[in-house]
């Protein structure tokens, strides 16, 4: 038996290539998802505590599909503006190898020079990507842009709609279907599960720290659950 492993040290940790690919829909379904469970808790809660059924109804599936609908537009016109400023990028790059494609090998060498590499060294490794591939070497190095992982507009925007929605309904479900005695303390347990589990999802796909992402959810969903039930309160103290 080879005392060597058969699979190299750099293959052992993530897949890389996957984290990259996930990142545009983990970070609009994460954030879709979290606002979702965040802001229908505080309006759903903010209303229980000034109105009854009927009402947190109303204002639940109107707040779910403003939500939703807001989510999935705003998302894919952030998302379109970051391609659209990509591919400009990327056009002028194209049209400098065709126009002066001299320069752009000495500006990759010089771009890998800084990374540490000699200048012997940094020559032949631009010129082997040149000859490769000399426009994804460039945007890669020079731009931090990969060709191949352009974000999706229309991915973004979809996801974030699906992750409010499902996010959403958690504490609306739950303050619908509860005696009005327990409605607010078991929409604000259920709630901080959500954002626990949400928290641990975000960090587990994208190989981050557990405990923060967890902690940061739940602190931002009880204060603004707080906060628009206090404000609730006081509102329906003087209806």
């Amino acid at each position: 038996m080879s005392e060597f492993s058969e699979t190299p040290p750099w293959e052992e940790g993530p897949d890389e290539a996957k984290v990259t690919s996930r990142k545009n829909w983990l970070r609009a379904g994460v954030l879709g998802a979290n606002d979702g469970i965040v802001s229908m808790a505080a309006l759903v809660i903010g209303v229980a505590a000034a109105a009854d059924r009927p009402e947190i109804l109303v204002a639940g599936l109107a707040g779910l599909a403003a939500g939703a609908l807001s989510m999935a537009v705003g998302e894919y016109v952030s998302v379109s503006s970051q391609r659209d400023a990509e591919e400009a990028q990327l056009a002028r790059e194209r049209k400098w190898h065709a126009d002066r494609p001299d320069w752009e090998l000495e500006q990759l060498a010089a771009l890998h020079m800084e990374t540490g590499m000699d200048k012997k060294t940094a020559m032949a490794a631009a010129k082997q990507q040149t000859a490769h591939d000399p426009l994804a070497a460039h945007a890669r190095a020079h731009l931090g842009i990969d060709p191949e992982e352009l974000v999706s507009p229309v991915q973004a925007g979809f996801a974030s709609m699906v992750a409010f929605t499902l996010g959403g309904l958690a504490p609306v479900v739950t303050i619908l279907y509860t005696s009005a005695t327990v409605r607010v303390p078991l929409t604000f347990v259920t709630v901080l599960i959500a954002l626990a589990l949400t928290g641990w999802a975000s960090a587990r796909l994208g190989h981050a720290g557990k405990l923060r992402a967890i902690a940061r959810n739940l602190i931002g969903g009880s204060l603004a659950m707080s906060i628009t039930y206090g404000i609730g309160t006081l509102v329906g103290m003087h209806l």
